[in-house]
């Protein structure tokens, strides 16, 4: 039986350089850094002052009232990006079968600022008087949930929890179903908002974040002087079709997912296999699965987090995956504008890579100054390209070792 193709037909987000796709991808071809002082908490306490919060949020300007009382941050994120895809998509699910039709939201952490505004509330006036939506708002599948009440979808409706890797896994597994015949249409992706005083603290006694004071200095993916990565937050979701469902009613086609691939590193908690070695057979199995050559590859949109170890790690990977052509690929990472949205990060730079092939633009990575030996593939560096490319990869790495690969394709009809 030939594999179904399956294509991009709808696409959300809201994130730090950008209220939807249209603001993002101007953003993105500004090379725009979405990087800032933090508003949402006081940092005195912090050595970390800085993160990349989507800029002058108020909810009520998305959400009624009632929904930002009853939904976490992640999720209000979520049904934004979930909102403008569905719409953008034409979708219209009493025209559908809608258990033809399915979810997959990832986060990373989920309704944290939730916990700590409970668990505060708790200690003052006792753990019987929190809120009855604490348990609904907190959990990490909730956002899957609440959109899938809100689209009627009645397929699959789950959260794949994979750390930083979560929105790529999501998006991965939701392309495997629409392939492979259980859904027709799949909505998918990821949200994260856990800037918060647990979330801050959380990654700074891991040293994990870079505690320097300068935005334009902060997110650095590849650079030599890299320190760390910059915590952000956001949505991104997709709207996934099989592409005869897709004709058939005449949607606008954004790009096709060609190939997915996953692996674990099973080597530590936390820090990534320095020889990358997990990784680069992600990435092979997810153009194996392409049914493409590596050489078939223009670009990859790296996890590129600005730490050390990350950065090295995933260049060893690449060239291990790639070989000779490694020398030929474009590799940027545009964390280097957004900062690292954790669980929706893969989701969002799903999003900027699909429209790099839609418009022949390789984004940069911004920011770049002092080379790095142990980071010397072509990072696009400082100003994106006007450059035809046909195949592009898109790279997630989480804690817990977690690798994911999907690979994406210029629609050609």
């Amino acid at each position: 039986m030939d594999k179904r193709r399956v294509v991009i037909t709808g696409m959300g987000t809201i994130n730090p350089i950008g209220y939807n796709i249209e603001e993002t991808w101007e953003s993105v071809k500004n090379g725009v850094c979405g990087i800032g002082e933090i508003t949402q908490i006081d940092t005195e306490q912090f050595k970390i002052k800085i993160a990349a919060e989507v800029k002058n949020y108020e909810p009520e300007k998305f959400l009624d009232k009632k929904e930002t009382k009853k939904k976490d941050r992640y999720t209000q994120f979520a049904t934004i990006a979930a909102r403008e895809a569905i719409k953008d998509s034409g979708i219209k699910i009493e025209e559908e079968d809608p258990y033809k039709c399915g979810t997959i939201i990832s986060s990373g952490i989920g309704g944290l600022k939730t916990i700590e505004n409970e668990h505060a509330r708790g200690e003052e006036r006792g753990f019987e008087k929190i809120s009855p939506f604490f348990i609904p708002m907190s959990i990490s599948n909730m956002a899957a949930g609440e959109i899938a009440i809100e689209t009627g979808f009645k397929g699959i409706c789950t959260s794949i929890v994979t750390a930083c890797a979560s929105g790529t896994n999501a998006i991965g597994e939701a392309f495997h179903r629409v392939r492979d015949g259980y859904e027709d249409v799949m909505m998918c992706g990821g949200a994260e908002g856990c800037i918060c005083n647990l979330g801050l603290g959380g990654f700074t006694v891991m040293k994990a974040l870079y505690a320097g004071n300068d935005p334009k200095r902060a997110s650095i993916p590849f650079d030599a002087e890299r320190g760390g990565f910059v915590m952000g937050e956001g949505a991104g979701v997709l709207v996934l079709e099989e592409l005869e469902h897709a004709k058939k009613r005449g949607a606008k086609i954004y790009g096709e997912v060609v190939g997915y691939g996953a692996t674990c590193d099973a080597h530590h908690i936390t820090a990534p296999d320095p020889e990358g070695e997990g990784a680069a057979q992600c990435m092979r199995l997810a153009v194996k699965d392409a049914g493409l050559e590596p050489e078939d590859i223009d670009y990859i949109n790296a996890h590129g987090t600005s730490t050390h170890l990350n950065d090295a790690g995933e260049t060893k990977a690449i060239r291990k995956a790639f070989g000779e052509h490694a020398d030929k690929l474009m590799v940027s990472s545009t964390k280097s504008m957004t900062g690292h949205l954790l669980g929706a990060s893969g989701a969002v730079e799903s999003i900027i890579t699909t429209l790099a092939l839609r418009d022949s633009y390789v984004p940069a990575t911004i920011g770049y100054k002092t080379p790095d030996p142990e980071c010397d593939l072509d990072i696009v560096p400082n100003e994106g390209r006007n450059v035809d490319i046909k195949y592009a990869a898109s790279n997630s790495l989480g804690f817990g070792g977690h690798n994911a690969t999907l690979v994406f394709a210029k629609y050609e009809g």
